[in-house]
């Protein structure tokens, strides 16, 4: 995988690049779709890529290692061939959602213990094998297996999982360097900068992780409930560390501001549910704000979902009809939404890198964060 930078905002350190992997370029910013268990919830894969113009989409290792499993994915020949997706796919290593499971798991040095949420059943999750596990999954770019500590974690805990996660990055790279990709095509790993929110251990974290030298980063453990400002402090901190020439993974973040500001501090690259997730319940973020398409007052507007979005959702659909099928229970309406909401953060970082290259960028995101948070 190779990383170019193609221009430099005045005014802050946002950027625009482009990521070359074997499954086709990505431009940055970009925003990757979540695909949890290979599929993004509601929206077919030729929609993803001709109508949200996804370029790049998210599976987790952690749902796919569960359902269908490694021995169904590697008799596919890999994720993209069992699913249809023919773009590249990024990797989440599984670590959150182990992590998130509490009291249905066990960490130790050796890795993770854990019941799954599906059947209950035990199992271990390693450095090693979760590195396995990608390899057969097949994603362009892989995630280190690291500890993901509750947000407000006191120091003492912080340090002591920061350190577990470093021994842990250094197993994963390991493994992955004594191993080969499955199907033809090179992947990539990306370590995670943990370090909750405290600004020394972060740029510990980020000082360890360019260490290693690999073809990216991404920055974790944010956004699980700490003040923005707090965030975006913890994102400045690490990319002062991380290389200017890799590109900088945000994972999980998050709402439209969120992107816009973290664009703002370097971050290239972004996934979060919210799109799908809010879509799904009737939540739409337009270019001229934020829209609940269940109120009633949009019982009767016929005015299209948003005529500046390039999906065929945006100019085929009004706001009456999706309002209608939200009343009547219809599986159309989720999808609907979910397509829109999809098209709309992809065009977020479309027009960011747009305004990137044209040097008005920063004017622009102050412009654009007040009109699309506005509650229509």
């Amino acid at each position: 995988m190779e990383f170019t930078l193609l221009a430099n905002d005045r005014h802050s350190a946002a950027r625009a690049g482009r990521l070359t992997t074997a499954h086709g370029p990505v431009d940055t910013p970009v925003f990757m779709p979540v695909g949890t268990a290979g599929t993004v919830k509601a929206v077919h894969a030729r929609e993803l890529r001709d109508d949200a113009r996804a370029s790049i989409i998210l599976g987790n290792t952690y749902h796919l290692y569960l359902r269908p499993g490694t021995g169904v994915l590697q008799a596919a020949g890999g994720l993209h061939r069992f699913s249809g997706w023919q773009g590249p796919i990024l990797t989440d290593s599984g670590g959150f959602q182990v992590f998130s499971l509490a009291g249905n798991r066990k960490i130790t040095e050796e890795g993770v213990t854990f019941r799954s949420h599906v059947d209950g059943s035990k199992h271990l999750f390693t450095p090693e094998n979760v590195m396995d596990t990608q390899r057969a999954i097949g994603a362009d770019i892989v995630m280190a297996f690291d500890e993901c500590p509750p947000g407000q974690s006191d120091r003492a805990y912080a340090l002591e999982s920061l350190g577990r996660t470093r021994r842990w990055l250094e197993r994963c790279a390991r493994r992955f360097d004594a191993t080969g990709p499955l199907y033809g095509h090179e992947q990539s790993l990306f370590p995670i900068v943990q370090g909750c929110t405290y600004p020394d251990l972060r740029e510990m974290a980020a000082e360890h992780a360019a260490s290693l030298d690999r073809e990216g980063y991404a920055i974790g453990g944010l956004a699980v409930g700490e003040p923005a400002g707090v965030m975006y402090e913890m994102i400045e901190r690490v990319n002062r560390v991380l290389p200017a020439d890799k590109p900088r993974y945000l994972m999980g973040v998050g709402t439209p501001e969120n992107i816009l500001e973290a664009i703002a501090l370097g971050v290239d690259m972004f996934d979060c549910v919210m799109p799908t997730r809010n879509g799904r319940n009737g939540m739409l973020f337009t270019t001229e704000g934020v829209i609940n398409i269940k109120n009633k007052r949009w019982e009767t507007d016929f005015s299209p979902l948003d005529p500046a979005l390039l999906s065929f959702a945006d100019g085929d659909y009004s706001k009456a009809y999706v309002h209608h099928l939200f009343k009547c229970g219809e599986i159309l309406g989720l999808q609907a939404c979910s397509l829109h909401n999809l098209s709309f953060y992809s065009w977020l970082v479309r027009e960011a890198r747009r305004r990137v290259v044209e040097g008005d960028f920063a004017t622009w995101k102050d412009q654009t964060i007040k009109r699309i948070t506005t509650r229509l």
